[in-house]
């Protein structure tokens, strides 16, 4: 059934004065919108500029035709895909390494002795190894002298022009050179979708995962990517104890970014890549929020 969504509203700008809207319709896709949702499609939809206050009254549901493209909740050409897995407390991203502990610092419960009455707050607590989640690897979690996350230009991890390069872990594990020509990667991050995190925290995860080979990553080093980004364990045939990826990328100064997900979720060009983490000293590994912008 197709739905619109009525409303009234008002919206103040900063430069004075105001605009006043009743029983105002828009087409709808799917059952719900916030107001803050709605409010930005009246501004893009009106080019309004110099907005500030507002208000939503009124608004509800209805039953109706469509009369133009239905209202999509996201502005047109900056939608964002959420590429990370969740932390949670317990969780294994490696076998073999500890898995995060979340509690409290300071409880809800506990901080009502130091404010206002009605006033509390939640200090957290997280104690992990850096290697927990999505994460990018820098060249110090190789090298003693290299770059760690502190040293790392934003510009080599957000909004990066990127693509996907698609191969399924049913057709190959080892992912070669080979599987890696005819694509634009120069000064790209190059996105791996093998679709292994289907499989993400049970016990296949960790086992016989999809991997590229040396050859593969001298071929990236080579054609002068700027990130390689892969949605399985390790972007390492684990069996090999030299990790020649990570030798030849990290070398090379490229940042990795491993256990990513939702890449199915992304066309193979045509949006930025981000993968950002905070700048720690001494750090060559740290979790991140990892997701593209679509254009």
């Amino acid at each position: 059934m197709e739905k619109r969504v009525q409303f009234d509203f008002e919206i103040f700008f900063t430069n004075g004065g105001s605009l006043k809207g009743e029983d105002f319709r828009l087409d709808l896709t799917g059952d719900s919108i916030s107001d803050a949702e709605l409010i930005d499609f009246v501004v893009r939809d009106l080019r309004l500029s110099m907005v500030g206050r507002w208000a939503i009254t009124g608004k509800k549901i209805i039953a109706k035709p469509h009369k133009r493209k239905a209202l999509s909740p996201s502005p047109e050409g900056h939608r964002l895909v959420d590429l990370s897995h969740t932390i949670t407390e317990g969780l294994v991203t490696y076998k073999g390494l500890p898995p995060p502990l979340v509690c409290d610092y300071l409880s809800r419960e506990e901080s009502k002795a130091i404010y206002a009455e009605g006033t509390t707050f939640q200090i957290g607590k997280i104690e992990m190894v850096t290697n927990t989640g999505t994460y990018v690897d820098f060249p110090y979690h190789r090298y003693a002298d290299g770059e760690d996350s502190a040293d790392v230009d934003l510009d080599r991890l957000a909004d990066l022009e990127a693509i996907v390069i698609r191969v399924p872990h049913q057709v190959s594990k080892a992912i070669t050179e080979h599987h890696l020509t005819g694509y634009e990667i120069r000064h790209r991050a190059v996105l791996i979708h093998t679709g292994w995190d289907a499989f993400w925290n049970s016990p296949q995860y960790y086992e016989d995962n999809p991997y590229l080979t040396r050859a593969a990553a001298e071929y990236l080093r080579d054609c002068s990517v700027s990130l390689v980004g892969i949605d399985s364990h390790n972007i390492d045939n684990t069996a090999d104890g030299a990790r020649p990826v990570h030798t030849v990328l990290l070398g090379a100064g490229i940042p990795i970014c491993e256990h990513l997900c939702g890449l199915d979720r992304l066309p193979e060009s045509g949006f930025t890549f981000t993968a950002a983490p905070p700048k720690f000293r001494g750090v060559g590994t740290f979790p991140v929020r990892a997701f593209a912008r679509l254009r």
